[in-house]
């Protein structure tokens, strides 16, 4: 299941090219504008806030930027939009379960936006925990193996309490319950091991395999989804294989 990965890494490549527009620091700023809100401004009390500074950190927002963002949340600075966060539920084509976190200043904006993109592909929007029973919250980490043994990273996150431990061609992910987050990530950094990511996500409890034409088609629909101002994250149930990955790439 090396597919979800170089997911990853596709979505970071792009990433990298929407910070010069300043995208994805509109969008780390919201995360930890609401990181801050819901539980204060120092990040060593606020894990969800730490989180959200260290994604900052990695993607070079300026220190400036996060401190303005962390007064936004605290209520120090009175200036700008106030944001809520707000996760949809709803289905792709083929029914593959979606949940959609958004940080808005408009619902109406961001659910008209949302529904948009879903109706034109054949998705829909579901009602309030239609989809969500089918994700669990757990702590998500993917490591490049190049430089590392995956049999020794294998070995540390079991250790720490992973449940998961998925080896790619050079890709390690870690999936942990909540709780193992900061005992996974204290392992690793004794090993001098940096994860590419470190975060906690919605996991599906199960995967949904598709016709491979089906989940490229479906995979473009999250991506359109993820490329709205309003969205932080699309979460599915799509099992992606190294084929369908690859099938991805070349439709790109």
């Amino acid at each position: 299941m090396s597919g979800h990965s170089k997911w990853s890494t596709i979505k970071r490549k792009k990433g990298a090219a929407d910070a010069k527009r300043g995208q994805v620091f509109t969008r780390l700023a919201r995360e930890i504008v609401m990181a801050a809100r819901e539980g204060g401004g120092d990040p060593e009390a606020n894990f969800k806030l730490r989180l959200a500074v260290d994604k900052a950190r990695a993607n070079n927002m300026p220190k400036e930027n996060i401190e303005r963002a962390i007064k936004r949340g605290t209520g120090e600075d009175k200036e700008g939009t106030a944001f809520e966060s707000v996760m949809y539920e709803g289905y792709a084509p083929h029914g593959v379960a979606l949940l959609i976190q958004v940080v808005t200043d408009n619902r109406n904006r961001s659910v008209s936006d949302v529904r948009r993109v879903l109706t034109r592909h054949n998705g829909s929007m579901g009602e309030g925990g239609s989809v969500g029973w089918q994700f669990a919250r757990k702590a998500y980490f993917a490591i490049h193996s190049r430089d590392h043994s995956p049999e020794e990273i294998f070995e540390m996150a079991v250790e720490a309490g992973a449940d998961d431990v998925i080896t790619g061609e050079d890709s390690v992910e870690i999936v942990a319950p909540v709780e193992a987050f900061q005992a996974v990530r204290d392992r690793l950094a004794e090993a001098k091991i940096a994860p590419d990511e470190a975060e906690l996500r919605m996991e599906p409890n199960a995967k949904m395999e598709l016709p491979q034409a089906e989940a490229v088609q479906v995979m473009k629909v999250i991506e359109q989804l993820e490329e709205l101002d309003d969205v932080q994250n699309v979460y599915s149930n799509l099992s992606i294989t190294d084929e369908v990955m690859a099938a991805y790439e070349a439709a790109m």
